[in-house]
C-alpha cells in the first residue's frame, strides 16, 4: 500500500513538472488576461499606494479572507512593481473565484471514467458545465482567449501526452477511455456544440494525466499568475529578475489564499425559488458558487480590441 502511494506521488510530481513547463504549446504566450488594456487605459499611473496602507493587506477585499501571510511591516515596492502586484491580486482572486469551481466540477466528472468508461453521460455533463462557463464569461475578448487556450490543451493531450502506438505495451482500457473522451470533446468543439473553455479543458487534461483535484486547481491558478508575470515582462512593467522575485515571494501566498477560498465552491443548476408574492428568492447558499469579483478588470479586458496597437490577443 505504501509503495503504491509512493508511486502515485512520484507520478503526480512528474506530471506537475511537465505541465509547469513554460514551453508547452498552450497559447498562453499571446494572452495578457486584460493586463495590456489595463496599462493602456492608464490604471498603472493611477494605482499609487495610499500612505500608510500595506500593499499585501487583503482585509479590505470582499471576496477573500485576510491573508495570514501578509507582509504588513514591509516597505512598499517601486510604483510599477506595486501596480503589477495589485493587478495580480485582483486578477488571481477573480479568476480563482470564477474558474476553480468549474475545474473542480469537471475534474470530478472525468474521474467517473475510472468507474464507468462507457458512460456517455460524462461528456454531456462536461458540455453542460462548459456552456455555463460561457454564459459567465462576460466579454468577447476573454471568451476568445479562453476558447483558444482550451482547444490547445486538448490538442496537447492528443498529440503530446497520449500514449504513442509504438510503445511496446498494450494500451490500458483507462487510457483508451480517456483518449476517447478527449477526442469526443474535441469533435464537439469543432462542430460548435460546446465552446471548449480553458478551465474546462484544463480539468479534463489534468484528470486524464492523473493529477488530483486540488493539485489541478492549485497548478491552474499558479499558471494564471505566471502567465500574467510573463506578460508583465514583455510589457516592461517589471524586469525578468523582478518577475522571478515576485513569483517566489509574492505569488505563492497569493495563489494559496485564492485556492483555499475557492477550491470547494460548488456549481448548482436549477431555478431560483418564487415567493408567494411573486418575487424571486435566491437560495441561502447562492454566494457559494462561481462569480466574477472584479468588474473593472472585466470592463477593461472587453476594451482590449479598441487599442490602436497591441501585442497580445487578450
Amino acid at each position: 500500500m505504501q509503495a503504491a502511494n509512493d508511486d502515485q506521488a512520484a507520478h503526480e510530481a512528474y506530471i506537475l513538472l511537465l505541465l509547469s513547463d513554460a514551453n508547452l504549446p498552450t497559447g498562453s504566450f499571446v494572452a495578457s488576461a486584460g493586463l495590456e488594456s489595463y496599462i493602456k487605459h492608464g490604471f498603472f499611473s493611477a494605482s499609487a499606494q495610499p500612505e500608510g496602507a500595506s500593499l499585501f493587506d487583503n482585509s479590505s477585499s470582499g471576496s477573500l479572507e485576510s491573508d495570514p501571510t501578509s507582509f504588513k511591516d514591509m516597505p512598499n515596492p517601486p510604483r510599477l512593481t506595486s501596480a503589477t502586484i495589485r493587478f495580480l491580486q485582483d486578477s488571481v482572486q477573480s479568476y480563482a473565484r470564477s474558474a476553480l469551481p468549474f475545474v473542480g466540477g469537471v475534474h470530478d466528472i472525468v474521474e467517473k471514467v475510472l468507474s464507468s468508461p462507457e458512460d456517455l453521460d460524462n461528456l454531456q455533463e462536461i458540455m453542460q458545465l462548459d456552456t455555463l462557463y460561457e454564459s459567465m464569461t462576460l466579454n468577447h475578448v476573454a471568451r476568445r482567449a479562453s476558447k483558444a487556450q482550451g482547444v490547445a490543451l486538448l490538442t496537447l493531450y492528443t498529440k503530446g501526452f497520449s500514449e504513442p502506438l509504438w510503445i511496446p505495451r498494450s494500451r490500458s482500457p483507462l487510457s483508451k477511455a480517456m483518449t476517447s473522451l478527449i477526442e469526443g470533446l474535441k469533435l464537439k468543439i469543432r462542430k460548435g456544440d460546446t465552446p471548449g473553455h480553458l478551465p474546462i479543458c484544463w480539468a479534463v487534461l489534468a484528470a486524464a494525466l492523473g493529477l488530483t483535484r486540488e493539485r489541478s486547481q492549485h497548478l491552474h491558478s499558479f499558471l494564471h499568475a505566471r502567465a500574467l508575470l510573463s506578460a508583465s515582462v514583455r510589457l516592461n512593467t517589471v524586469g525578468p529578475y523582478a518577475a522571478q522575485q515576485l513569483l517566489l515571494h509574492v505569488v505563492q501566498p497569493m495563489v494559496e489564499n485564492a485556492v483555499r477560498v475557492s477550491k470547494d465552491l460548488q456549481i448548482r443548476f436549477g431555478q431560483p425559488e418564487v415567493s408567494r408574492e411573486g418575487d424571486l428568492e435566491l437560495a441561502a447558499d447562492e454566494d457559494d458558487g462561481p462569480a466574477n469579483t472584479w468588474p473593472l478588470g472585466e470592463i477593461l479586458s472587453s476594451r482590449h480590441d479598441q487599442q490602436h496597437s497591441r501585442i497580445f490577443n487578450s
